[in-house]
């Protein structure tokens, strides 16, 4: 067809001048142009192997103002792969996604497997979590810092302690390890269960009792000057009864002479550490107890500690920076997290003033208690410094 058009152009441009012929030929040009430029509209869908994807998206310059929507831009044919919202060579896509879109629609399997883990992992830990018999006991003694300590120790991450006092070991071990256990908080493997009675430390049977249950117990006990824990003691039986029991003096001594002390009442009979301590001794080394300074605990908490976390095997985690002194009642509080500005105190009953007595008494329970506390210092080598 092209042909023949062109025969006969040629035949009539013979007889005109050279000027029209050359018109003549820039017109057949543009009709060729004309024709392959319609046949290349006539195309329904892109060819991506003529194209490459990956030059496709580098051309923003070419392409002008119109790159602005290229992640719009809607093609026909089948969704085979979205990777971040790269098209693959070979491809054709009803939406290009832009990389937030692709990201949150699709999964690599890699992803996909993780996910999977990470599910069953918390379910075999939640297996994992369950009630465990203590592996460290607070034993004592009364009115020395117990619950002080006790408190402290629940600020770390790694511990877990019981509530009320369980006093298993001495008032209800005929109801068994089970329902003793059931009085546990629960605990990851990785934890360590503990619980305080400062009964524990002045009963005879205990001791058999706890090596029993597990030999490697580890035991703690706070010690405080006997003769103010034996004031404290005293205050808090007051307080208890509304003042309506005898003097501290007509209980601490025979017939109300100072030279005569009642070793058989209990406030008093608690002091004697050293005696308690061999009862214990007899079951357990030495190296499974720990002595906490009660006065130390209340000066220095984050030294205390510092001793208390090493012999649990517990990594250092409270410090110094956790305590805030309590200035009206000379109690440190503790503070869950060292950016608090506020701390944890312990209720009224600690910290509380003591009743003054006679300077004839204080001398007497001094007398009588320091050969005790020198012997006490001999087996624990320690020297609390008791006067």
């Amino acid at each position: 067809m092209l042909g023949v058009m062109a025969s006969k152009t040629i035949r009539k441009i013979r007889r005109k001048s050279w000027c029209t012929f050359v018109s003549a030929v820039c017109s057949l040009v543009v009709l060729c142009l004309f024709s392959i430029n319609n046949q290349l509209l006539s195309f329904e869908t892109w060819d991506s192997k003529k194209i490459p994807s990956t030059k496709f998206y580098s051309m923003p310059l070419e392409m002008g103002h119109h790159y602005r929507n290229l992640q719009n831009v809607i093609h026909y044919g089948n969704v085979s792969q979205i990777q971040s919202g790269v098209i693959s060579e070979g491809t054709s896509f009803k939406k290009v996604f832009t990389n937030e879109e692709a990201r949150g629609n699709t999964l690599t399997e890699e992803e996909k497997v993780s996910g999977k883990t990470d599910k069953l992992s918390l379910k075999d830990k939640e297996k994992e979590r369950k009630r465990r018999l203590p592996q460290a006991i607070i034993i004592g003694v009364k009115k020395g810092g117990t619950r002080a300590l006790l408190e402290f120790l629940r600020v770390h991450p790694d511990v877990r302690a019981t509530g009320p006092e369980p006093h298993f070991f001495d008032k209800h071990y005929h109801k068994g390890l089970d329902w003793y256990r059931m009085l546990m908080p629960e605990t990851m493997p990785n934890q360590l269960t503990i619980e305080k009675t400062p009964s524990y430390f002045v009963t005879k049977e205990v001791p058999s009792r706890i090596f029993r249950m597990s030999n490697s117990t580890k035991l703690l006990i706070v010690v405080r000057d006997p003769v103010t824990r034996a004031i404290s003691d005293y205050t808090q039986i007051l307080s208890k009864h509304g003042g309506k029991i005898k003097s501290f003096q007509s209980s601490a001594f025979l017939n109300n002479d100072t030279t005569k002390i009642n070793t058989s009442w209990i406030v008093i009979r608690i002091g004697l550490y050293v005696k308690h301590l061999e009862n214990w001794l007899s079951v357990f080394p030495l190296k499974q107890i720990h002595f906490v300074h009660g006065e130390n605990l209340v000066t220095n908490p984050g030294e205390e500690m510092r001793k208390v976390q090493k012999f649990l095997g517990l990594k250092q985690f409270i410090t110094e920076q956790h305590f805030i002194m309590n200035k009206s009642r000379g109690f440190p509080c503790i503070k869950k997290k060292i950016t608090n500005k506020r701390g944890h105190c312990l209720d009224d009953t600690k910290g509380r003033k003591h009743p003054q007595l006679p300077e004839e008494v204080t001398s007497s329970l001094r007398r009588f208690y320091r050969p005790y506390n020198e012997k006490f210092y001999q087996v624990t080598n320690i020297n609390f410094n008791w006067t």
